[in-house]
């Protein structure tokens, strides 16, 4: 069970590198909206205004961390990174280091249902948590939270980078456009034993990408890393 209000977040806090001077920030970003809605508490609100506030500043701390950690790297590289570091699945990767399921403050709905290791919900603290370390300590408190949190990922990054670019181009798919990517295989071509499938990616209706793989799978996954870094661009 997550803490009292009045309980101290020092082992949360020790984990961080960061020690609150405003306890309210840390209590505000763990406190679900499920929480909220059950408890009527007119004196808590959820952590929803700080996980929009935490998305931008992990985009920039975690750049700057990567870009520390790897001089030599390429930004187009630099940037899959990143996306692979601050995703649902990366945020949620992270987690367990702190023990942030523990913390959270939920409904009895979302706890009966498994919440607390929910990817979803692990992910959204954990940038309302960023979110809340900038208000109450700056960039620099910021950034030493980030590289704590990422610390263990970074020996992998490149590997995290390259997978499932499917799963990462729904997230952001769904967060800017509220739409889902379409995939259609348009072509197949050449022998049985060593076939090329040409897969298009349309996202609201207009095609994004295009890309050929030896099975539809690869396919797939070339044309959602495309669609991704069209969207890094400010595309479509």
């Amino acid at each position: 069970m997550p803490p009292e209000p009045s309980r101290s977040y020092a082992p949360l806090e020790d984990r961080l590198g960061h020690h609150f001077r405003d306890a309210t920030f840390c209590e505000t970003a763990l406190t679900h909206t499920s929480w909220v809605n059950e408890a009527g508490d007119g004196g808590r609100t959820d952590n929803e205004r700080l996980e929009f506030l935490g998305d931008a500043v992990l985009a920039l701390v975690v750049s700057d961390l990567l870009m520390r950690r790897l001089p030599g790297r390429a930004e187009g590289d630099l940037t899959r990174m990143r996306a692979a570091l601050v995703s649902e699945t990366g945020l949620a990767r992270a987690a367990p280091a702190i023990d942030l399921g523990s913390w959270i403050f939920l409904g009895r709905g979302e706890e009966r249902t498994g919440g607390r290791s929910r990817p979803s919900i692990l992910a959204d603290a954990l940038e309302a948590l960023m979110g809340a370390i900038y208000l109450d300590g700056g960039l620099p408190a910021a950034a030493t939270a980030a590289e704590r949190l990422f610390d263990g990922q970074l020996g992998d990054v490149e590997r995290y980078a390259r997978l499932d670019y499917k799963s990462r181009l729904q997230e952001r798919a769904q967060a800017l456009l509220q739409v889902a990517p379409v995939y259609s295989v348009v072509a197949a071509e050449g022998p049985d034993h060593d076939k090329r499938f040409h897969v298009a990616l349309t996202l609201a209706g207009r095609e994004v990408a295009r890309a050929v793989g030896r099975s539809k799978k690869e396919a797939e996954q070339s044309a959602a890393a495309e669609a991704l870094a069209a969207l890094d661009r400010g595309q479509p």
